[in-house]
């Protein structure tokens, strides 16, 4: 039995952003593009989230169906936050087109470990994969970040109709891995999403707070561990 007291150990999920990958430039703002089309931007009307009311936790299985379903649900989702800011009708589709590319646009870099982590686990015959609060097309993120192939199973809460922590995200994940949670680590860097919610639904779990990292990490859960980096998961998989 290793460290983390998960016997046998068979797979690791990885969280994808602020884990596995960084952003190295993103593309222009919301308040760029409301600029550019020569209108007014409410910021506090607008409101935080870059796509827009869609929160951890949630399930949203009606807009997962297909990807054209969870792409209409983005675009819905900024054609109403873009009314909200006062933007009529002959001006709507076309701010809400440039504003989903927007968010589409972005230059993203795998940490400088990550590479070589992700190599040595599958060497050993450990199952890699990717569970991601993402939109649906994460495929093209992952190999912006040059990690193609880097894991067996690639899941994003688009397709798994629900963001992590909520339960069916990691039940999905780990079907494709064919583990059970007793088997298997979760990987990532935010508390709530990916060390409460995987330690709930019986998986370990390890808290990535690394040294560039904004603010004081928050206290973790009893059970839960915290490295500065991706190599302790070597030695927290050593057989």
């Amino acid at each position: 039995m290793g460290p983390s007291g998960i016997d046998p150990m068979r797979a690791v999920l990885f969280d994808f952003y602020g884990t596995l990958a960084r952003a190295v430039s993103w593309g222009d703002t919301h308040a760029d593009v409301f600029a550019r089309h020569g209108l007014p931007f409410d910021g506090e009307r607008w409101g935080w989230n870059f796509v827009g009311q869609a929160n951890d936790g949630d399930q949203h299985l009606e807009h997962s169906v297909s990807r054209e379903a969870y792409v209409a649900w983005e675009q819905q989702r900024l054609r109403q936050r873009a009314r909200a800011c006062g933007v009529g009708d002959d001006d709507l589709d076309a701010l809400v087109a440039d504003l989903h590319l927007a968010s589409k646009t972005y230059t993203l870099q795998a940490y400088d470990e990550v590479p070589g982590v992700l190599e040595e686990l599958g060497r050993r015959g450990l199952i890699v994969a990717i569970c991601s609060n993402w939109d649906w097309d994460i495929d093209k993120a992952v190999a912006s970040a040059g990690l193609e192939g880097a894991a067996r199973v690639v899941v994003t809460s688009a397709q798994a109709g629900a963001r992590k922590p909520n339960p069916r995200i990691f039940r999905h994940t780990l079907e494709r891995c064919h583990v059970a949670p007793a088997e298997a680590l979760f990987v990532g860097d935010t508390v709530y999403a990916d060390v409460e919610g995987p330690l709930a639904y019986g998986m370990a779990a390890l808290h990535v707070w690394r040294d560039d990292m904004v603010g004081e990490p928050e206290p973790l859960p009893a059970g839960a561990m915290r490295a500065g980096d991706l190599r302790a998961v070597l030695d927290l998989t050593r057989i």
